[in-house]
């Protein structure tokens, strides 16, 4: 059974259209109007191997922070459709990514109670014109509407953009880990409780 979701949404702020293929092979085509946020999300497709087709159209004469939240809510809802009962699934995630000085870690538990633990610091305020904070907004964003726990964790790191980057693929492959099939549970749901 495909595990594809297309979401629109649209509000007073953002317009918003979404296709996931959680069992693609990379392939991003994306448009959000703020370029460092979509080179975070092209390389959390690539490293996720998610398919990602996402066109935003946000009140960026405002802030990027509509957007940037607003993208984060329809991808992890788009997460939580795509994934359907959950049946079969690893269920959880991490993975520890180097990229320079910086390593950043990311833990997810695909568990139906939405969370997120985010221990990342940045010594700047900005990458280019976006706001460093804006990247705990997307995070929150994500894991709320996928309802995952979801921690990212900087280990180590002095550059902004690394750090970002590094989060970013952490909890690419962190995800692509949760959602791969598990061979050994076959068609059962990965919990005590019967539920996700």
């Amino acid at each position: 059974m495909a595990r594809i979701a297309t979401i629109t949404r649209t509000t007073s702020e953002t317009d918003i259209a979404l296709t996931l293929n959680l069992d693609g092979t990379g392939a991003a085509d994306i448009a959000t109007g703020i370029g460092f946020l979509d080179h975070m999300l092209t390389a959390v497709a690539r490293h996720g191997l998610f398919d990602l087709t996402i066109r935003a159209r946000g009140d960026l004469h405002i802030d990027f922070h509509h957007t940037t939240e607003d993208v984060g809510i329809v991808l992890g809802a788009a997460f939580n459709q795509a994934l359907g009962a959950k049946r079969g699934i690893r269920r959880f995630g991490h993975a520890l990514i180097p990229m320079d000085e910086t390593l950043a870690e990311a833990a997810v538990d695909i568990s139906g109670r939405p969370f997120l633990a985010w221990n990342v610091s940045f010594e700047r305020p900005k990458i280019g014109d976006m706001d460093t904070e804006l990247f705990e907004e997307f995070f929150r964003a994500l894991a709320f509407n996928a309802m995952v726990t979801l921690h990212v964790t900087r280990r180590a790191g002095h550059n902004a953009h690394h750090v970002a980057e590094a989060c970013f693929k952490a909890t690419a492959r962190a995800l692509r880990m949760a959602v791969e099939s598990d061979s050994r549970i076959g068609d059962a749901i990965p919990s005590t409780k019967g539920a996700l």
